[in-house]
């Protein structure tokens, strides 16, 4: 399928333990959205946002700032790979299918067991948007658009 569509799926996580490699930009947003879902967030890379490295010292995340080992993903539920080397992110990829751990990377929407949406909450209304890995701008509009309608629809109701 040229442009296979995923299956939207609201998971559980709050007991799953969600391993991020790197600590970037992207792993950075990522990481953010992910504590609204669960505590058990492992993050692990060499070098560490300043961000990233106070969640850490907050104790929001687990943080191991020092490469990647194949033994970091020995209980992971999902494993997001955020980094900029493309060959770490293909032997994650290789060590996740391996091992029956879901994965996303970040940088190549091919290697992507599942595509980390826009994500917007609201009381308990919980919103996410993808465009299937292909236009984020696109997604980020729609998902303010719903994020717009949502407040709208509040309001009416006095929330």
């Amino acid at each position: 399928m040229k442009n296979k569509h995923f299956f939207p799926m609201f998971v559980d996580l709050s007991d799953k333990n969600v391993v991020v490699v790197g600590a970037g930009n992207i792993a950075s947003r990522r990481i953010k959205t992910l504590l609204s879902f669960t505590r058990n967030v492992t993050v692990v890379a060499p070098q560490v946002l300043p961000e990233v490295s106070q969640m850490g010292k907050l104790g929001q995340i687990t943080l191991y700032q020092r490469p990647v080992k194949r033994s970091d993903f020995s209980k992971a539920y999902m494993v997001i790979a955020a980094t900029n080397d493309s060959k770490l992110n293909d032997d994650i990829y290789r060590v996740c299918k391996e091992e029956g751990i879901y994965v996303n990377i970040s940088s190549d929407r091919d290697k992507c067991d599942f595509y980390f949406p826009g994500v917007y909450i609201e009381d308990e209304m919980v919103v996410g948007v993808t465009a299937s890995g292909l236009d984020h701008r696109k997604a980020r509009r729609v998902r303010e658009e719903i994020q717009n309608a949502l407040a709208r629809v509040s309001r009416e109701y006095g929330n």
